[in-house]
């Protein structure tokens, strides 16, 4: 999800930390003044990290939370056994990353009895000192990393990837596969769900005692540590089995961790995050507790009104909005709270709903859906979000900078900027020769209205009309893309999501596994419900494929047929604008979230 880089705090900025654990919000920046003694560039301790943007978050619930944003304040209350630091330099954002130690006491090797000889078990000690925000404090255990694992499944909220789960961990298959049998009927109350979790076990995960967890794969993966590094795979407390995953009384009792615990969540409007007292900075070598609280409003859906408050320091960072688009020339200019970091990413794109009936099934069609292909104007979409500074033409599945990207452009138009003609062939051939009427689905925040506006009127040139159905920002993906329900009620026919890798390196699963690989369960990435066996086929190949240059190609082959089956209609690769106020310091970028590193950074009480 982001990159590799240790960072090197000077002891004397440990000392600061944790003398300034317990300070208090003073002066009018409501942060902490500086000592006498203070050194420019040393951490300072306190203040209030405040997020403005639209919408709310898709899940408080670790195992099922999948939308940036939620991950940038999730890294602050749930920790996984392994995790990826920020960056500082917009070069190394999509460089091969390592992984870290986070709950984990150290990485697995062959050396240290971690990682058997032959590349299935794994056996991880966990560090001392880790603790949940219970009362009193209690350790975390190796049986609250099993129960986070058998929660991936559930069959309410689900997860967004269960593919690198089910593909790698010897029988998490079977277990998911009687999880959702055991609901097909039974309503999944709290008690019910906590009964099947608790009496079905995952064959390769296991507490072998309270500080060692082991995992018995299928075959080798040499990816492992990254899958382990995702939010799917934090602990899970006892407690979360009084729950619903992440219903409305679920989110009011998340239980933390981490650096940072939430003190309050009001959907839809705000969430508040404070100091965890039961998180020390000896159990966690990844994050650290410099601010004293985190606040989100919501409820501001301008990206010119976010801009205003940040530049004019009554806010510190967009919680989910875009850089204006008019505003980026006049800050690339010189503002060095500014920057740009490259993309390696699908955003936006065009997905469709195989599982609509609208139109006699129209989506279910290859040729209406390739006719589609080529009507869209790339470069306009690119220039909504800042043209080719930020955005450019994409044509393929795989984005650049993925194992298993080649360049290619099945669907070509002069100048990516659609053919209209070649639109209306496919779909007179495909039985539509007077055009058809389709649902568009779209965030209403941010450039996503102006988005729709933009391919529907593309679509409108070859006789497709749109009929627009905004949803709320926060709502778009937890409540509604990734509830397969909709899909089948066919709510929605197409709509413009963006795809995030959730690592980078040897990552060739992070994109054609969550988004093409057959999934129709709830929490899924596949919002179509896309299903190919010779995808899925394909995918099983390059998964047990040791030669790193044959399973690229097998993942090229994957974005071959995919883009054969017009699955998706990939607009542009997108670099990142991201502006900060200026009293943040230390603002590490998180490449899979595409934001600052809220664990990390600190406020200069000195800086407007």
């Amino acid at each position: 999800m982001a990159s590799l880089r240790y960072l090197s705090i000077a002891v004397v900025a440990a000392a600061s930390l944790l003398a300034a654990a317990c300070a208090t919000d003073t002066g009018t920046n409501g942060s902490a003044p500086p000592t006498t003694a203070q050194k420019p560039g040393t951490p300072l301790s306190g203040g209030t990290l405040r997020l403005v943007g639209g919408g709310d978050v898709d899940h408080l619930d670790p195992t099922s939370a999948y939308y940036t944003v939620t991950n940038g304040i999730l890294r602050g209350y749930a920790r996984q056994l392994f995790n990826l630091n920020g960056v500082a330099k917009e070069a190394e954002t999509t460089k091969g990353f390592a992984v870290v130690p986070d709950v984990a006491a150290e990485l697995p090797t062959t050396a240290n009895g971690g990682l058997s000889a032959d590349s299935l078990t794994y056996t991880i000690k966990l560090r001392d000192g880790v603790q949940w925000d219970t009362q009193p404090p209690r350790a975390v255990t190796a049986g609250d990393f099993v129960r986070g694992f058998k929660r991936i499944c559930n069959p309410v909220a689900g997860a967004g990837a269960p593919g690198y789960y089910t593909s790698t961990i010897k029988g998490m298959a079977a277990y998911c596969a009687a999880y959702a049998k055991a609901f097909e009927k039974a309503k999944p109350t709290a008690a019910a769900l906590a009964a099947f979790q608790n009496s079905h076990d995952i064959a390769g995960v296991r507490a072998k005692d309270d500080k060692t967890v082991v995992f018995t794969l299928v075959q080798p993966a040499a990816d492992f540590l990254n899958i382990l590094s995702l939010n799917f795979s934090s602990a899970a407390p006892q407690e979360y089995d009084q729950y619903v995953p992440d219903d409305a009384t679920f989110r009011q009792h998340v239980i933390s961790d981490g650096p940072y615990k939430i003190t309050q969540y009001v959907a839809t409007k705000s969430i508040r995050l404070e100091r965890n007292p039961a998180w020390t900075q000896a159990s966690d070598p990844i994050r650290h507790q410099y601010v004293n609280a985190v606040e989100v409003k919501m409820g501001v859906t301008e990206p010119d009104a976010v801009q205003q408050q940040l530049e004019a320091g009554s806010a510190d960072l967009s919680w989910d909005l875009p850089v204006p688009t008019a505003q980026i020339p006049r800050l690339k200019s010189g503002d060095a709270d500014f920057k740009i970091f490259p993309g390696a990413v699908t955003n936006p794109y065009l997905v469709f709903n195989l599982q609509s009936k609208n139109e006699n099934g129209a989506m279910g069609k290859v040729k209406v859906r390739q006719a589609i292909e080529y009507a869209i104007n790339k470069v306009a979409i690119a220039k909504i979000y800042g043209g080719a500074d930020v955005a450019t033409p994409l044509h393929t599945a795989i984005p650049p900078g993925n194992i298993g990207y080649q360049e290619y452009n099945p669907y070509p138009t002069p100048g990516d900027q659609g053919d209209p003609a070649k639109c209306k062939q496919l779909l007179t051939e495909a039985g539509y020769p007077n055009g058809l009427t389709l649902i568009g689905a779209f965030r209403n925040a941010g450039n996503h209205p102006a988005n729709f506006q933009s391919y529907s009127a593309d679509l409108k040139q070859c006789g497709i009309n749109v009929k627009g159905l905004p949803v709320r920002q926060g709502d778009y993906y937890g409540a509604f893309l990734q509830n397969p329900t909709i899909a089948k009620d066919s709510k929605w026919d197409i709509s413009a999501p963006g795809w995030v890798p959730d690592w980078y390196g040897n990552n060739g699963r992070a994109v054609s596994q969550p988004l093409f690989q057959t999934n129709c369960a709830a929490g899924t990435s596949n919002y179509g419900c896309y299903s190919n066996p010779k995808v899925d086929d394909l995918i099983k190949q390059a998964l047990a494929e040791p030669d790193a240059t044959k399973a690229a190609g097998l993942w090229h082959q994957v974005d071959e047929t995919v883009m054969g089956d017009a699955v998706i209609v990939p607009f542009n690769n997108q670099n990142t604008p991201i502006y900060k106020s200026k009293r943040v310091r230390n603002a590490l970028y998180l490449p899979a979230f595409q934001l600052y590193d809220i664990t990390n950074l600190w406020l200069d009480p000195n800086s407007p």
